[in-house]
C-alpha cells in the first residue's frame, strides 16, 4: 500500500487573473473575490487526482487528507475514500491550516505528501515537514519560483502513479524560493531562499528553479525592441506581458509600464496599465482590429504561459490565437534551457496541446530562432 497525503490550498492563485500578483493574506483574497476572481486550485487538484485514480488501482493507495476544501471534498469527487483529519473553517483557509496539516501528516509515516499551491504554500510545507519527508507540488499559484512543482497537474499525477507502480524515481532536495509580494506589486523582485524539500527528480516532469538575469543585456533588449517597433501594425492592440524583456519594448517606446503586470498599447500609445483578465477580454472584444500578445519565457524554467501571467487566460489566448503570440527572449535565456522546450500551463489542457509545436522567438535585431513549445 502506498500512503499518500493530500493538502490543497484552495486560495492559491486566486489573485493572478485579477492582476494582484499573489494570493498571500486574507486582505488580498478578499480583494480578489471583490474583483470577481475564480478559484484556480480546486480544478488543478482535480486534474492531478483523476490521473492518479485512472492510472493505478485505487485499492493500492491510502489517501490521507484534510477536511473540506483542503482535500476531502475533491478526493471524494474523484472517487477516493480518503482518511480525513483536521478541522478548518471551510469558508476561509489560512497558511496556518496548511502548516497544521503538513505537521500532522509528517508524523504519520506517509510515503509522499502531495500539495496544491504556489511558492507561499511551498514555504508553509517547508516550515512543517522534516527534511526526509518526500513531497510533490501541484502548481496553482501566481509566483512559481521554487523547484518543487511538477510542470502541470497531469504530470504531478503521473509522477505519483510511477511511484505507486514501483518504478525507479530518484528523489532529491530542491529549493523553495519566494518573493515579497508587496515589493512585487511595486515592480521589485526580491526573491529569497527559504529552504529545501525532498521531491521526485524527473526532468521531463518537474519545473526548474527560476533564474534571474545574471548579466546585463541592455543592447540585446534594445535590438529586440527595435525589431518589434518596426514590425508593429497600425491599429493593432498589443497585450504586453510581464518581465524585464518585455519592459525593454515599453522603455524603447517611452511608455510607462508594469514590470510584473500586463499592459495594453496601440499605435505606440499606452491604453491601460496593469490590466486584469476581464479587462483584456473586454479590450479585445471592443477592438475592431487585430490583437497580439507579446510575452517572454521565465528564465531558467522556460514557462511561457501560466506562471506569473495568469491574466492571459485561456479565453484571452483563444481570442488572440497562437499565430498572434509574439515571443521574445535573449539567446542567453534560450541557451540556458539546455534544449528543454518552452512550457505552457494555461489551465486548459486542450489549449496547451493546441499550442505545442515550433514557434518563432525574436532574439535580436531582425533575428529570430524557431523553438519548440512542449
Amino acid at each position: 500500500m502506498f500512503r499518500l497525503g493530500l493538502i490543497i490550498n484552495p486560495m492559491a492563485g486566486i489573485g493572478g487573473s485579477v492582476a494582484l500578483k499573489g494570493s498571500d493574506g486574507t486582505g488580498i483574497v478578499a480583494e480578489a473575490r471583490k474583483r470577481g476572481a475564480e478559484l484556480r486550485a480546486p480544478d488543478r487538484a482535480i486534474r492531478a487526482l483523476r490521473v492518479i485514480y485512472e492510472g493505478i488501482e485505487p485499492s493500492k493507495v491510502v489517501l490521507t487528507t484534510y477536511s473540506g476544501p483542503m482535500g476531502e471534498d475533491l478526493a471524494r469527487q474523484c472517487g477516493f475514500s480518503p482518511e480525513v483529519i483536521g478541522e478548518i473553517n471551510p469558508e476561509l483557509t489560512t497558511a496556518e491550516d496548511t502548516e497544521s496539516a503538513a505537521t500532522e501528516m509528517s508524523t504519520m509515516g506517509l510515503d509522499m505528501i502531495l500539495f496544491v499551491g504556489g511558492d507561499g504554500t511551498a514555504r508553509n510545507i517547508c516550515n512543517s515537514v522534516p527534511n526526509n519527508q518526500p513531497v510533490l507540488g501541484i502548481p496553482a499559484g501566481v509566483k512559481m519560483h521554487s523547484g518543487v512543482y511538477a510542470i502541470t497537474p497531469e504530470m504531478a499525477g503521473e509522477l505519483v502513479c510511477k511511484l505507486v507502480r514501483g518504478e525507479l524515481v530518484d528523489i532529491r532536495p530542491q529549493e523553495v524560493r519566494d518573493i515579497d509580494e508587496e515589493s512585487f506589486r511595486q515592480g521589485k523582485v526580491q526573491a529569497r531562499y527559504y529552504g529545501e524539500l525532498l521531491v521526485p527528480e524527473e526532468g521531463q516532469f518537474m519545473q526548474h528553479v527560476k533564474s534571474g538575469g545574471r548579466e546585463v543585456e541592455t543592447l540585446v533588449l534594445e535590438d529586440i525592441a527595435a525589431t518589434l517597433i518596426e514590425e508593429m501594425e497600425d491599429d493593432c492592440l498589443y497585450i504586453v506581458g510581464p518581465g524585464s524583456t518585455t519592459k525593454g519594448l515599453m522603455d524603447e517606446l517611452g511608455l510607462e509600464n508594469t514590470l510584473l503586470g500586463v499592459d495594453l498599447i496601440k499605435n505606440g500609445e499606452l491604453l491601460a496599465l496593469d490590466v486584469t483578465a476581464t479587462e483584456i477580454e473586454n479590450a479585445i472584444s471592443t477592438h475592431n482590429g487585430a490583437a497580439k500578445i507579446v510575452i517572454t519565457p521565465i528564465g531558467g524554467q522556460g514557462h511561457l504561459l501560466g506562471r506569473g501571467n495568469q491574466q492571459l487566460t485561456p479565453a484571452v489566448i483563444r481570442q488572440v490565437g497562437k499565430d498572434n503570440l509574439v515571443v521574445i527572449a535573449t539567446k542567453t535565456k534560450i541557451t540556458e534551457l539546455n534544449g528543454r522546450p518552452l512550457l505552457v500551463d494555461s489551465n486548459d489542457p486542450q489549449l496547451d496541446r493546441a499550442l505545442s509545436g515550433y514557434i518563432p522567438v525574436i532574439t535580436g535585431y531582425r533575428d529570430q530562432v524557431l523553438y519548440p513549445i512542449g
